[in-house]
């Protein structure tokens, strides 16, 4: 099996998590998970960073310190991976769920700007969904695939309405917009280390910020809210959110071959750009000249999708389908979906992500392209 986007253990992994073994600094405790959140805060370009036990975790906690509360809502694109709504749900508010842009597959911000200047309204300096009243808290902006949408006018928009931004950053270490770094243009940005991205702690998350209270009031309600050192008094709910030093210890290990990661994924957008272009109806998520991205999944959109799934699957090249879009699962029906083409549904019809892992051959590449072309 060629993996969709397998992990690549190839560097002081094993000697690392060794050292937690023979210490026996195998939980929470560790120096590793305070190096990880160094490690990768300065890679993004934050002052501070503090490790979760997931992407999804990450998110909870920075809408939970972003004060979003039951039934406000908060704009999140329809196409993304279903953590980003569940983590809205987690703290009972409500996804307002926006299409994307067809050739980006980022949040439309021109359907945005006119969400917001037909249907809210700022009451108090507070932003109100015109229809209901409810207050529309925050945005969401989620970097689909390592893309990016324009970051500068999004914040723009955010600043006009009052809007709290939790950038979703989960899939995107190693994407710029304009120069700066995924996950460091709103107050909080969550990354994810999940088995499948670009590096992996097994699974994990982690915040960066700026803002060395907010650093401090995360790493105190995802260690259970622990007041005192000594005894266990706890002042507030807290969660137990926390990375294990042993996971940290295979986060430091990767970060440490990040860079290489990240030039191995350009060079396989490269490949599969010459080898597909021109090949039957096969398009390609497009790229604003601003954003540099990690190109986290390599995917590709066509309309004998299926045909092309099956026969990759079928000869041991891993693909799969993309997202169903969030307004087609059962839960999330009865939310606002803001769109006008309904883009998301034809990129989910259209679209598949194709074997890219950073330890693929170039080899393996030629045989994907070429069982990819066997199909036009």
């Amino acid at each position: 099996m060629i993996l969709l986007s397998g992990p690549n253990i190839g560097g002081n992994e094993w000697k690392y998590i060794k050292d937690c073994l023979d210490t026996g600094w195998v939980s929470s405790v560790g120096a590793y998970v305070t190096q990880f959140e160094q490690m990768v805060a300065e890679f993004a370009g934050a002052r501070f960073g503090v490790a979760t036990s997931s992407g999804t975790t990450a998110l909870h906690m920075a809408l939970l310190l972003e004060e979003v509360q039951a039934d406000d809502y908060v704009i999140v694109p329809n196409v993304t991976f279903v953590a980003s709504v569940n983590s809205i749900r987690y703290v009972g508010a409500r996804p307002i769920l926006m299409d994307i842009d067809p050739l980006t597959w980022q949040m439309d911000l021109d359907l945005l700007a006119d969400f917001l200047a037909e249907k809210t309204e700022l009451r108090d300096g507070e932003c109100c969904h015109r229809a209901d009243g409810r207050r529309v808290r925050a945005i969401m902006p989620v970097h689909v695939l390592g893309n990016m949408a324009d970051m500068e006018r999004l914040m723009g928009l955010a600043a006009q309405y009052h809007l709290r931004v939790i950038e979703d950053a989960t899939e995107s270490l190693g994407s710029y917009f304009k120069g700066k770094h995924s996950g460091t243009f709103s107050r909080m940005g969550c990354f994810s280390f999940n088995g499948n991205k670009i590096i992996t702690t097994g699974g994990g998350g982690m915040i960066v910020t700026d803002d060395e209270a907010l650093a401090r009031k995360a790493k105190h309600l995802t260690t259970q809210a622990k007041a005192d050192s000594f005894e266990y008094y706890h002042d507030e709910v807290g969660y137990n959110y926390r990375l294990v030093n042993t996971s940290a210890a295979m986060g430091v290990a990767q970060m440490e071959q990040l860079p290489g990661f990240i030039e191995r994924k350009h060079a396989i957008a490269a490949i599969y750009k010459e080898g597909l272009s021109g090949v039957g109806d096969i398009g390609f998520q497009e790229v604003a000249p601003e954003v540099e991205p990690n190109w986290w999944l390599f995917t590709i959109h066509t309309e004998r999708q299926r045909e092309v799934l099956e026969r990759l699957n079928a000869h041991q090249m891993q693909s799969r389908p993309f997202w169903v879009p969030m307004n087609q699962l059962p839960m999330y029906r009865e939310f606002p979906y803001i769109q006008t083409a309904d883009h998301s549904d034809r990129v989910y019809r259209t679209a598949l992500s194709i074997p890219c892992s950073t330890n693929i051959t170039d080899s393996e590449l030629e045989q994907i392209i070429g069982k990819i072309r066997e199909c036009y």
